[in-house]
């Protein structure tokens, strides 16, 4: 995917000025117009973003959960990732001797070029598109460091004795490139929760987690649980 127009598609988003992702692909050992100060900037707006979900999405997190999940999510490993997902590496300008060394495929170097795209993005579009981009590749940051939601909810429920949860999906809504899903999470035939997410699979968790926490929130305070 050498491309930059299939590139941009990838990433979900059209560059104004194609001069600063041409940039962003550009590795220090090519000895110019490299992409090192904008993986420095881009370091900082991924922190920002991924900041900004996690207080969002997790209100009864403490700073150092909070911290932890951010470290979680911004890792090299999870970065190079995405950036694979997107083949960021295949687009990746370098010299011969760096692309022998296996370049292309270096976490390290994956990560810092996602970092540089990102900081392209934000400088083309702003904040809002620098959201999306973070949002699309690396998710809504509503993963923990414990079970997955939805499983956390159905064990939670079978030590009560009562039934698991069912899930519903409400609606959709944006571009084909960047849907929003909005999804409820059930009991016993009644909505207890709701979720969003670019994903049906992200929404459900979304819902169970907050239907989770409402539910324990019930019962320590002696109320009648939903």
């Amino acid at each position: 995917m050498s491309d930059l127009t299939a590139l941009q598609r990838a990433i979900g988003y059209p560059f104004k000025n194609i001069a600063l992702l041409k940039q962003a692909l550009t590795h220090p050992s090519l000895g110019h117009e490299h992409n090192q100060r904008l993986e420095f900037l881009g370091d900082a707006v991924l922190e920002l973003c991924v900041s900004e979900k996690i207080y969002a999405n997790h209100p009864e997190m403490h700073e150092g959960a909070m911290t932890r999940l951010r470290q979680k999510l911004v890792r090299e490993e999870k970065l190079a990732e995405a950036a694979r997902s997107v083949s960021l590496g295949e687009a990746l300008k370098m010299d011969r001797s760096c692309e022998i060394s296996g370049g292309r495929t270096n976490p390290s170097v994956l990560c810092d070029t996602f970092e540089a795209v990102l900081a392209a993005v934000y400088l083309d579009g702003g904040l809002d598109a620098a959201r999306g981009m973070v949002r699309r590749l690396i998710g809504d940051c509503t993963e923990t460091d414990e079970a997955d939601a939805k499983s956390a909810l159905q064990e939670y429920l079978q030590s009560k004795g009562r039934p698991g949860p069912v899930y519903a999906t409400l609606g959709e809504e944006g571009p084909p490139h960047d849907r929003v899903f909005t999804a409820a999470a059930l009991l016993e035939g009644k909505e207890i929760a709701r979720g969003r997410g670019t994903s049906k699979k992200r929404a459900e968790q979304e819902a169970a987690a907050a239907a989770l926490n409402i539910i324990k929130r019930s019962g320590e305070s002696g109320t009648d649980a939903p």
